[in-house]
C-alpha cells in the first residue's frame, strides 16, 4: 500500500521557483518519486495556484495537479482547522494554514508535505497539531519536508 501523501501549496510553487535553487532541486527529486505515492491536495491549494499573476506560470502550476486527488473542504475540516486555532496551534491569521492540515488528517493522509517551515513544518507545530489530533479522536499525521520523505 502507498504512502497517502498531501501536498501543500508551498511543494507545488517550489517546483518552478529558481530563486531558491535547492529547494526546487529537491522538488524536483520528490517529484520524481511521485508515483511511490498517493498525491492528494486541496480546492485551497488549486484556488491559491490560480491566483498566479502570470498566465503561462499559472498553467504549468495547475498542470501539476494533474493524477492528484483534490479533496473539496468540508465543513468537518474547516471546524478541526478552527479547533487548531482554538487551541492556539495557529493563529487566526493563519487559518489557511490549518484548514490544509485538517484536510489532510480528516481524509487519512499519513503526511502532509510542505516547504512552510515557520507554520508547519516544525516539530513543536508538529507535536501541537498531534495533540489536538489525539484529543480528538483523530489520527496522527507527519508533517514533513520534500526531502525528509
Amino acid at each position: 500500500m502507498k504512502l497517502q501523501v498531501y501536498l501543500d501549496t508551498s511543494v507545488f510553487s517550489a517546483y518552478f521557483d529558481s530563486r531558491t535553487t535547492d529547494r526546487q532541486r529537491q522538488t524536483e527529486a520528490f517529484w520524481a518519486r511521485r508515483a511511490d505515492f498517493e498525491l492528494a491536495t486541496s480546492e485551497l491549494a488549486r484556488e491559491e495556484l490560480r491566483q498566479a499573476p502570470d498566465a503561462t506560470h499559472r498553467r504549468r502550476l495547475l498542470g501539476l495537479l494533474r493524477g492528484f486527488r483534490v479533496l473539496v473542504i468540508t465543513d468537518e475540516m474547516q471546524a478541526l482547522g478552527q479547533r487548531y486555532v482554538h487551541e492556539g496551534v495557529s493563529t487566526p491569521t493563519m487559518l489557511n494554514d490549518a484548514v490544509p492540515v485538517a484536510a489532510a488528517v480528516i481524509s487519512r493522509q499519513d503526511v502532509l508535505l510542505s516547504w512552510n517551515f515557520r507554520h508547519l513544518v516544525n516539530r513543536r507545530r508538529r507535536a501541537r497539531v498531534n495533540q489536538v489530533n489525539v484529543g480528538a479522536g483523530l489520527s496522527t499525521i507527519g508533517i514533513l519536508a520534500p526531502p525528509e520523505l
